[in-house]
């Protein structure tokens, strides 16, 4: 029996350039929403969970529009957070990214992501497809995970607003991916969410 967790970034938020925490999706990010909605429309979800954050939520709303027969449910599991901090091992370019995050915050982050990728990352006893709307560091753990990489390589794995990346999860062997930030369903002009100077 195979699981098959399809993980979504959240659409592009509203004013997201003038640092808010959270707001409501874009114009552009209620389209980015629609286009994945439609890339998805005839996966045969078990279930959906989605951040408890409104742009998560919003991009979860939008979506299941498309999937009538299935409602989402908010996790916090799934919210933003800073999943490891800084180690020895870790490139030095990285640690100013850790200049305002507390000692709090990281091990908050770690105790989630290790519920998390508990939860979905398990084997199941039935074939199942299971969509989880979150946000860039969340899904850049999970393929981190899937990697058994160092803890500090999530860093500089980014996923674009809206992204689709699959993870296959198998009784007897380690999990796979099976699709990174795949865009696809969007056209040029609503791939947004990278960093700036990574091409499309």
């Amino acid at each position: 029996m195979s699981r098959y967790v399809y993980l979504v970034r959240h659409g592009e938020q509203q004013d997201a350039e003038h640092g808010l925490p959270d707001g409501p999706l874009s114009g552009r990010g209620q389209r980015q929403a629609r286009a994945i909605a439609e890339r998805l429309s005839g996966v045969p979800f078990s279930s959906v969970h989605t951040s408890p954050l409104q742009r998560a939520v919003e991009t979860a709303r939008l979506m299941t529009q498309r999937m009538p027969a299935i409602e989402p449910e908010p996790s916090a599991l799934l919210m933003d957070c800073i999943p490891a901090g800084p180690s020895p091992a870790m490139p030095h370019a990285f640690e100013s990214f850790f200049g305002g995050v507390t000692a709090e915050e990281i091990a908050a982050g770690q105790a989630q992501m290790a519920d998390a990728t508990a939860e979905w990352l398990s084997p199941s006893r039935d074939d199942r497809h299971d969509l989880l709307i979150t946000h860039n560091f969340v899904i850049a753990w999970f393929v981190r995970e899937v990697f058994d990489a160092p803890a500090w390589r999530w860093m500089g794995v980014n996923q674009a607003n809206c992204g689709l990346t699959i993870i296959r999860v198998r009784t007897a062997k380690p999990p796979v991916l099976i699709a990174h930030n795949d865009l696809g369903h969007l056209p040029a002009e609503l791939r947004t969410g990278l960093p700036v100077d990574q091409p499309f």
